[in-house]
């Protein structure tokens, strides 16, 4: 079989390119092709020597290590080892994957004329089951890569909180919310926003059957019995802006305590206002209320109040 260097370096250019792509791609690096380029020229060009045989330092194990090394630095330019090492690791579980992927197409096309020496493949096929396989790869990769992403950001944003109000207590799951900037106007107190349908074994059904009303005003004949008129000192109505609604208002109640937990993050507030939402927050029924970044830093005076379990 006769085996063309030219077409040897023209596979290993199209997958090096297409794997460093992918990872670039994976990192949301700014990615500039002539540095891809010349990143996937000097892989082809080592495969062709390490082909031939010219230099048999090149199949030395830590001269691929510090090839790869290299690839990677051409290519995104890393400014700091820190973002090397990671591009580093994404470059080898890219190269994976492809591989995978290239190997499973082999097994199931099993071409004849093809050859294997000093771990480069050559013959008929490898140049479109290359390409092939650096497709499929890098779809699969990207599809990988956002399921993970996205459940451990929402792994890494959910929190337990317990309110406590008039000796009752409820426990439910909040999301944390960067864009949660509620506050009362007037105490400038953080308002945790609760489904209201969550609420009912720590407040009266007649104050939350009659939010409205509430909010405007018609608090006495709402709360006639002793328990409920206890809740009037603790409504707060606190105005917020929302998509569809610029000028909304939102009934809120200050509870005598919320305790807001996460693996050993444990931390106590009182002066935490729990705002009522009428609706469900989302479609996921993971969480069932928003907490802002204010209620995990520091109190109104000022002190650290995040504290660690044990």
């Amino acid at each position: 079989m006769t085996i063309y260097l030219d077409v040897v370096m023209l596979e290993n250019l199209c997958m090096n390119f297409i794997i460093l792509f992918a990872t670039g791609y994976i990192m949301k690096i700014n990615m500039n092709k002539l540095r891809l380029l010349a990143s996937s020229l000097l892989g082809s060009v080592y495969s062709v020597v390490s082909y031939l045989e010219i230099l048999p330092l090149y199949s030395n194990f830590f001269m691929k290590i510090l090839l790869s090394i290299l690839m990677v630095y051409i290519a995104f330019n890393s400014h700091s080892l820190k973002k090397l090492c990671k591009q580093l690791v994404i470059f080898y579980l890219t190269s994976f994957v492809f591989g995978g992927c290239a190997f499973a197409l082999l097994y199931f096309i099993r071409p004849k004329d093809i050859l294997m020496k000093n771990g480069v493949y050559i013959g008929t096929y490898p140049i479109k089951i290359a390409l092939l396989g650096g497709i499929v790869g890098f779809i699969i990769i990207c599809i990988a890569f956002c399921i993970v992403k996205t459940k451990l950001k929402k792994k890494d944003m959910l929190y337990e909180i317990t309110i406590k109000m008039e000796g009752k207590t409820l426990s439910l799951n909040a999301m944390l919310d960067t864009g949660n900037l509620l506050k009362e106007p007037i105490t400038g107190m953080p308002v945790i926003v609760v489904e209201k349908d969550e609420l009912y074994s720590i407040i009266p059904t007649n104050v939350l059957e009659h939010i409205e009303e509430l909010l405007g005003g018609d608090n006495y004949s709402i709360c006639d019995k002793v328990e409920e008129k206890e809740y009037l000192t603790k409504f707060r109505v606190i105005p917020f802006s929302s998509i569809g609604k610029q000028n909304g208002l939102m009934l809120g109640l200050k509870a005598d305590e919320v305790v807001i937990e996460k693996e050993e993050f444990f931390i106590e507030r009182d002066d935490v206002i729990i705002g009522i939402f009428p609706h469900k927050l989302g479609k996921s029924s993971n969480y069932a209320a928003l907490i802002g970044m204010d209620l995990l830093e520091r109190s109104k005076s000022n002190e650290l109040v995040t504290n660690f379990k044990g």
